[in-house]
């Protein structure tokens, strides 16, 4: 009898998984597994009580799925490593099957189990692999409008079919995933996730091409990024469905997810040091660190976003960007600590976006702009013209009309004052970068990425 332990990672779901089809294809009993490694408890990798929970019930949620097939998830505790080798030592030797990854922890786990036993890798994760789009003579693409146009010619992964039953190796007693009761509006788990895609691509998709996710009033992102990121959806039937109905624009977002994870892929140091080095000298400012941290930096926008990120472990993309670039090129201080502060917190933090989208904001990643500055109010103008997304998480702001949020310190004495005036830190930063004052300055616009 041949038993295969498929190691569940990011892959928290039945429908679409390579590992899981693969292994109930070719095996006669199946183990089905989840490790929890301390690791995920500390930095890099730790973070996020809401993710933790989320997790908690993607868990339970596969559980339950894989149950209605005749089978049953496993959870280890400890080392990963050490974790599958003593199941696989109880189940007489196995062979493991895993979804190939793109982190340098994930390239260290999959090290550390091959050289206990056979293991088998299959690409899952993403519609097209990290690597297997290239420019001629390198290894990965430094620049997403480049890689967009390669991605968009390349074949998608084909979908892997769903088991039709899963057989559990006789005698072996799985120890179930545990979950306290769902407390917030975001709910971990397969099914929920497939009724969230379903809605969305009914609801919200023609919508989102339109510029409707820029808006920040009525947040017309699709919200499933936590579902990508444990994997609970699957991203190639998702953009096999978005294509088909002419969702080009939210396609594109997820080619971004793509794009990240290939420059994580082919540069592991990035987690904690500059792709593109600039020669900042990074500010030590604990209060204004804090200040931003918390929402209080007398800028609404920044203030929104900072606090809908500590109320809901999320922010709308856009808030994410200007207050990101503010911490940066405002306040100066190292993007680390707010790639810190945010995987801390959000709820569909993922290694590579996190990464990727606060070196772009810095300066020191891909983007082909690195000195560009978000002008805070100039963005809440735009995207915030009404002030509903400032009234919603900023009360103290709440009686105040849309068109008079640029100077709240005149009317609402319990707001603070700005920490720093846009035009000493414009430059500031210019002087920090070595930069020319520049003839005029644009309103800071950028191009979205991530979703």
């Amino acid at each position: 009898m041949r038993t295969a332990v498929v190691l569940f990672t990011r892959d928290l779901r039945i429908h679409d998984n390579p590992a899981l089809a693969l292994a109930c294809e070719e095996y006669d009993s199946v183990v089905p597994l989840f490790v929890r490694d301390p690791a995920f408890t500390r930095p890099p990798l730790g973070g996020s009580s809401a993710r933790s929970q989320f997790l908690d019930e993607a868990l339970v949620g596969l559980d339950e799925g894989l149950r209605r097939l005749g089978g049953a998830l496993h959870v280890a505790v400890g080392p990963v490593a050490a974790a599958v080798a003593g199941v696989a030592a109880e189940l007489g030797g196995a062979d493991v099957v895993c979804a190939r990854d793109v982190s340098p922890y994930a390239s260290r786990r999959e090290a550390e189990l091959a050289n206990e036993r056979r293991l088998r890798l299959v690409d899952s994760h993403f519609a097209v692999a990290a690597g297997a789009v290239a420019p001629a003579g390198g290894t990965h693409y430094q620049v997403f409008s480049a890689y967009h146009r390669a991605w968009e010619r390349t074949t998608i992964r084909p979908l892997a079919s769903t088991p039709e039953q899963i057989r559990l190796p006789q005698a072996f007693v799985p120890r179930p995933p545990v979950a306290a009761p769902a407390s917030g509006t975001i709910v971990g788990g397969e099914d929920e996730g497939i009724r969230r895609v379903r809605a969305f691509l009914r609801d919200g998709l023609s919508a989102y091409g339109a510029s409707g996710h820029d808006d920040l009033s009525i947040d017309g992102t699709s919200l499933l990024s936590p579902y990508i990121r444990f994997g609970c959806v699957s991203v190639p039937a998702l953009i096999a469905r978005a294509r088909e109905q002419g969702g080009d624009a939210f396609v594109r977002q997820l080619c971004w997810r793509e794009f990240y994870a290939q420059l994580l892929w082919a540069n592991p140091h990035s987690v904690d040091t500059d792709l593109r080095p600039r020669g900042d000298i990074w500010e030590d400012n604990p209060d204004s660190y804090a200040a931003w941290k918390a929402g209080m930096t007398g800028y609404p926008l920044v203030d929104a976003g900072m606090r809908q990120l500590l109320a809901e472990g999320w922010m709308h993309n856009r808030a994410r960007l200007v207050t990101a670039s503010f911490l940066v090129k405002h306040l100066g201080i190292d993007w680390r600590e707010g790639a810190r502060h945010f995987f801390d917190h959000l709820l569909d933090g993922d290694l590579a976006q996190n990464i990727g989208n606060w070196q772009w904001v810095a300066g020191t990643g891909v983007d082909t702009r690195p000195n560009r500055m978000f002008n805070p109010s100039a963005q809440l103008k735009k995207l915030d013209p009404n002030g509903t997304y400032v009234h919603r998480y900023v009360p103290e702001l709440s009686h105040i009309p849309g068109n008079q949020l640029l100077n709240p310190g005149l009317l609402a004495p319990d707001y603070p004052a700005p920490i720093v005036i846009h035009e000493d830190a414009v430059a500031a930063f210019r002087a920090r970068r070595r930069l020319e004052p520049p003839a005029s300055r644009p309103s800071g616009d950028a191009e979205e990425h991530g979703d």
